[in-house]
């Protein structure tokens, strides 16, 4: 190898362990724009529910065929981009993404709903894996910030997306969903100067050969930390799709509200979910993965208990508790999962995102059955014990990872 040869590949390397903040805050920003379109979903329920007199089960079939969509595809995405890298493909993600906007401004039934969240499903299936890889490769190291800052902008677009549509869609029409559009044509502009630097990004690292991680732990045991993480991910999906889903419909009962002033108080609940994720990244870099998973779940169970029996003010209270404590293990959740399977980052990441919306998918369906057969706010009662679960997290081993220039 030359002397010429030599600098190149070590100024490669310097490159790739650089953390690329532009990179980071732009596929941010794309999150933001994904997840706002996502979030439309359940924001317009009660609207759909009221116009086309939807049961709690329709309502909860509707969040299982988009979360199913969502899920199911997420896993052969990333298992498939792991071999095969694909730069360009999150912009067809885009495309499915923005078809279903359109879809459901015009829908008037229950099946046609149905078929439009599955468009905005697929759109999210392909956007996710790809979307963990580019903030993993832009990182520099710090992962669990740059995996902080990547969710933070999809609890942003979520939090964003009640509010518009209490601004925008409630006092009109279905049709105003149409305004929605000019945030796919923003994130296809975002996802094109994305694509390029991922493109380059990848001819660097095969250049060099780029950095490998690597465990200590055996197979046994890293399949045992997945399947704890696994049913964890259960637990906090579960609850939350109590949250996500229903949230609205339990505030209108209980405390008779508006379906407007109800989306505002969902808004306070989203903000506070947006903010634990922020956090959650860099403490799991500095005090380990294992504690801030097992605190986020664990963690909210008391506040969890005291939610269906307090009033307006404390409800607000409590779900600000809630969204920071509950939201803060996601990012530690998915980063801890890639370090146990270092060389299947897109396959683990889609594992785990499609899981994460397969149980919310589940949780909603089933909830909504059981909210038909007794009540809103039975269910929160009920639900309100899930986040014991987290307690298994204890089990959980520490990770020690070690780079080794391959």
């Amino acid at each position: 190898m030359t002397v010429q040869t030599q600098s190149a590949t070590f100024n490669n390397k310097e490159l790739l362990q650089k953390t690329a903040f532009s990179i980071l805050f732009s596929i941010s920003f794309a999150h933001l724009l994904n997840d706002l379109i996502q979030a439309i979903i359940p924001s317009i329920y009660p609207i759909l529910k009221e116009n086309y007199q939807l049961s709690f089960t329709q309502i909860g079939f509707i969040t299982f065929a988009f979360q199913l969509t969502a899920s199911i595809f997420q896993p052969f995405v990333g298992y498939y981009t792991d071999k095969h890298p694909k730069p360009f493909s999150q912009i067809y993600g885009m495309l499915f993404s923005l078809a279903g906007i359109i879809s459901i401004s015009f829908a008037d039934n229950f099946y046609w709903i149905v078929i439009s969240v599955m468009f905005i499903g697929t759109g999210s299936a392909i956007f996710h894996p790809e979307s963990a890889r580019i903030s993993n490769m832009a990182s520099g190291g710090k992962r669990g910030l740059a995996q902080s800052i990547f969710q933070v902008g999809g609890n942003f677009g979520t939090a964003l997306a009640p509010l518009l549509v209490a601004l925008i869609v409630v006092p009109t029409s279905q049709k105003y969903i149409l305004w929605f559009v000019i945030a796919a044509f923003l994130g296809l502009g975002i996802l094109t100067k994305i694509a390029y630097w991922y493109r380059d990004h990848l001819e660097l690292r095969n250049y060099s050969k780029g950095i490998s991680q690597d465990n200590n732990l055996s197979k046994k045991k890293v399949n045992f930390a997945i399947g704890i993480l696994l049913t964890v991910i259960f637990s906090k999906f579960f609850y939350s799709a109590s949250l996500s889903s229903y949230y609205t419909f339990f505030l209108i009962d209980k405390f008779n509200l508006s379906i407007q002033n109800a989306q505002y108080h969902m808004f306070i609940y989203l903000i506070a979910y947006a903010v634990g994720t922020i956090l959650g990244g860099p403490l799991g870099d500095k005090f380990g993965r294992k504690y801030i998973i097992w605190f986020s779940v664990f963690g909210a169970f008391p506040f969890a208990l005291l939610l269906p029996y307090v009033n307006l003010f404390w409800t607000d209270v409590l779900m600000i508790i809630i969204g920071i404590i509950i939201s803060s293990a996601f990012p530690a959740i998915i980063v801890y999962a890639q370090e146990l399977l270092p060389k299947k980052i897109g396959m683990v990441s889609g594992l785990f995102y499609g899981y994460a919306f397969g149980m919310g998918a589940l949780g909603s369906a089933c909830l909504g059955i059981l909210a038909d057969h007794t009540s809103i706010q039975y269910v929160y009662t009920i639900c309100s014990y899930l986040p014991l679960i987290g307690i298994i997290c204890y089990f959980l081993p520490n990770l020690k990872t070690k780079k080794i220039l391959v």
